[in-house]
C-alpha cells in the first residue's frame, strides 16, 4: 500500500464554455499528500483547488490523468475507500430546529453509524456543552465545527476541508484552526484548502501551491520558507554596532529602531564581533519569509484565471 494518502498524476479538467471553447481548470497536476498531519492546498481564487477536490471525491469527472486515495485508483475504486474519507466541501445541510446532537443522531441513523461515536465527535470539535442548543442558534464557526463533527462519525483516516474558515470572524477562525490541529495530532490526514496564509502556516506540516490549475511548489512548510540569512539585531548603541559590523563585512540596514543584518556567516559571528567591543545583544532574531510572501511570489503571474482554449 502506498504511503501517500492522496496521489494525482497528470490530472486535467476541461470545461466547455458558452462560446464553444474549452476552459482548462486543472492542468497536469501532480499532487502527493503523505499520511499524517495537515497538508495545505493553496492557490488564488479560480486556481482549481475546489475542482481538484471534487474530482477526488467523484463529484466531477477528470478529463485526463489518474487519481489514487490510499493507493486505490479513483473514481472506479471509490466505493472501497470512501468510508475512510470525510469531507466538508459545500455548506452543510442541517435541520435548524434540531439541536447539534439531534442532527448528528439523525445522520448516524441514516448512515448506519454507531451512535456511540457522537460524543467523541462532539468532544473533538469542542462542542460538548453546546450540543443541546438548536442549530439555528449556532455561530458560523460552530456550524462549521458541527459539519466537521458529522464527518468524524465514521472515523475517517482522511479529512478534506475546502475553505473551512470562509466568512468566519477571528474567533471562529481560531476555533477551526484548533480543531484541525487536534485532528492532525491525532493521526488524521487533513487536506486543507485555504487562502488564509497566516492560519495555514500555523497548522500545516506541508503544502502544495497551485496557480491556473498547475502545481507551482510543494513540500514541507519549513523547506519552502527556506533558511534565513537576514537577522534582526538590537543593541544599546546602533550606530557604533553598525560601524563594527560593516567593518567586519556584514551588510547592515536600519529598520525602525533595530538593525537588519544580512550575512551567509553563522549568527554567532555577529555576537562575537559586537561582544569583542563590549556591545551586548538585546535581540538577535532570524528573519524568515512567511508563507504569504512565498505564495505571492509564486502566484503573482497566475491570478488572472485560466485562459480559454479554442
Amino acid at each position: 500500500m502506498s504511503d501517500l494518502v492522496i496521489e494525482t498524476t497528470g490530472l486535467r479538467k476541461e470545461f466547455r464554455t458558452r462560446r464553444g471553447g474549452l476552459r482548462v481548470a486543472v492542468q497536469s497536476l501532480d499532487l502527493a499528500v503523505p499520511a499524517g498531519g495537515v497538508h495545505g492546498f493553496l492557490g488564488p481564487n479560480g486556481s482549481g483547488k475546489t475542482t481538484t477536490i471534487r474530482m477526488l471525491l467523484g463529484l466531477a469527472r477528470a478529463t485526463k490523468g489518474s487519481m489514487r486515495l490510499f493507493g486505490t485508483a479513483v473514481p472506479h475504486g471509490l466505493p472501497g475507500v470512501i468510508d475512510q474519507v470525510g469531507a466538508v466541501v459545500e455548506s452543510p445541510k442541517f435541520s435548524p430546529n434540531f439541536t447539534g446532537r439531534q442532527n448528528l443522531q439523525l445522520l448516524a441513523r441514516t448512515r448506519g453509524i454507531d451512535a456511540g461515536r457522537i460524543d467523541h465527535a462532539l468532544a473533538t470539535v469542542s462542542l460538548t456543552g453546546r450540543d443541546r442548543d438548536r442549530y439555528k442558534s449556532y455561530s458560523l464557526g460552530m456550524k462549521q465545527r458541527l459539519a466537521i463533527a458529522a464527518t468524524l462519525l465514521k472515523d475517517p483516516a482522511l479529512l478534506i476541508l475546502d475553505e473551512p474558515t470562509n466568512g468566519l470572524d477571528p474567533a471562529g477562525i481560531r476555533e477551526i484552526r484548533d480543531t484541525i490541529r487536534t485532528l492532525g495530532e491525532a493521526g488524521v490526514t487533513v487536506l486543507l484548502s485555504s487562502h488564509i496564509l497566516a492560519e495555514v502556516q500555523q497548522i500545516c506540516d506541508s503544502v502544495t501551491i497551485i496557480g491556473n490549475g498547475r502545481m507551482l511548489a510543494s513540500g514541507r512548510v519549513d523547506d519552502l520558507l527556506g533558511a534565513s540569512n537576514v537577522y534582526r539585531v538590537r543593541v544599546t548603541d546602533h550606530e557604533r554596532a553598525a560601524h563594527l559590523l560593516e567593518e567586519a563585512g556584514f551588510a547592515v540596514e536600519p529598520d525602525h529602531g533595530v538593525m537588519r543584518v544580512e550575512t551567509d556567516r553563522p549568527p554567532a559571528d555577529i555576537t562575537r564581533v559586537l561582544g569583542e567591543s563590549q556591545l551586548w545583544l538585546e535581540e538577535l532574531t532570524a528573519v524568515r519569509p512567511d508563507l504569504e510572501t512565498v505564495f505571492l511570489e509564486l502566484t503573482s503571474g497566475e491570478a488572472l484565471g485560466q485562459g480559454e482554449v479554442k
